[in-house]
């Protein structure tokens, strides 16, 4: 059997309102087997950063984590007391979060905060720490390392400032390393640059969860892909399967979009409405109220993930049907 880095399963996010209650994680389940890059896809809004969140064990309230099972390497991560935790992010699981410039300390030099991961989870001196940082610099192939080193935030790039994100999260060689949106504001050259370090880090050893809204970055780079649509994963499959043959109508309309700028087309194809409001979701499918082949029970019943073909699931009353 394909072993696992990491092993979600019908994890559960509340977010209590005056409002109401939020579900911005409903019964989600994914795997990111070892030595592999798996991708989460899907509009803002969808749930994705806070799946991320939640596998980090960093929901703040009053969000909580409600149900389900999160395994990093066999170990239960739900219910860990916060303080294993901590000892746990940055050397076994590590995130790089979306805006560099926020994610980073503007009033210490950058290889200090490097330094700082590297001391926190080994004992070393400073020199040691220093030496480690630098190599982590060199690997990430941030130029002139040493005079970096000494660079505030401000001072770089946000090509630069997302390598030393990156530099921070892989430099104690963790078993899994969550990209939540890597390359967003990125221009195309620093973004295969930055997806080419992602794999390097791969082939080294970490397995690699990449949050997205980007398809050009899932297709570039993932073995796998989960869709996500109102909190819920709605298609997965392998990379080269979904993209060849998407079965959810969310997904086909994902895949519309991009198509047709490809195409040149004059005009940009687009979904119909928008994300539903998470207190008021529909009582069936999600999706249903923005869904060309909506059919009576579409808005009255959730669809269950169904096996369409080996390791492709959909949820979608008419997947088994051609033309949906």
């Amino acid at each position: 059997m394909e072993e696992k880095t990491l092993q979600v399963k019908g994890l559960n996010v509340c977010i209590k309102t005056e409002k109401g209650t939020l579900r911005p994680v409903n019964d989600v389940s994914f795997d990111v087997p070892k030595g592999s890059i798996v991708g989460i896809v899907g509009e803002s809004g969808c749930g994705k950063s806070m799946t991320a969140r939640a596998v980090m064990g960093l929901v703040r309230s009053p969000g909580r984590i409600t149900g389900g099972s999160v395994l990093l390497d066999g170990l239960e991560l739900t219910g860990l007391p916060e303080r294993k935790l901590r000892k746990l992010r940055g050397a076994e699981l590590s995130m790089i979060f979306q805006e560099p410039m926020t994610s980073l300390d503007p009033v210490m030099q950058v290889g200090r905060q490097v330094e700082e991961t590297i001391r926190l989870h080994t004992a070393c001196s400073h020199e040691e720490a220093k030496a480690r940082t630098l190599e982590a610099f060199r690997e990430v192939e941030i130029p002139e390392a040493e005079e970096r080193y000494n660079c505030y935030p401000h001072q770089l790039s946000g090509g630069l400032r997302q390598r030393v994100l990156i530099a921070m999260a892989s430099v104690c060689r963790p078993k899994l390393l969550i990209a939540d949106e890597p390359t967003t504001a990125l221009d195309v050259t620093v973004e295969a640059q930055i997806l080419k370090l992602l794999e390097r880090l791969r082939d080294a050893g970490t397995s690699v969860l990449i949050i997205s809204h980007n398809l050009g970055v899932i297709a570039r780079v993932c073995d796998y892909v989960y869709v996500m649509y109102a909190g819920r994963i709605v298609e997965q499959a392998a990379t080269d399967v979904i993209f060849d043959r998407p079965r959810h109508p969310y997904t086909r309309g994902l895949f519309r979009s991009v198509a047709s700028l490809r195409e040149g087309r004059g005009t940009l194809d687009t979904i119909p409405g928008v994300v539903p409001n998470l207190l008021r979701l529909p009582a069936g499918c999600s999706f249903s109220l923005r869904c060309g082949f909506c059919r009576p029970d579409c808005g009255t019943c959730v669809p269950e993930l169904m096996e369409t073909g080996p390791g492709h699931k959909v949820r979608c009353f008419l997947a088994e049907k051609e033309g949906t």
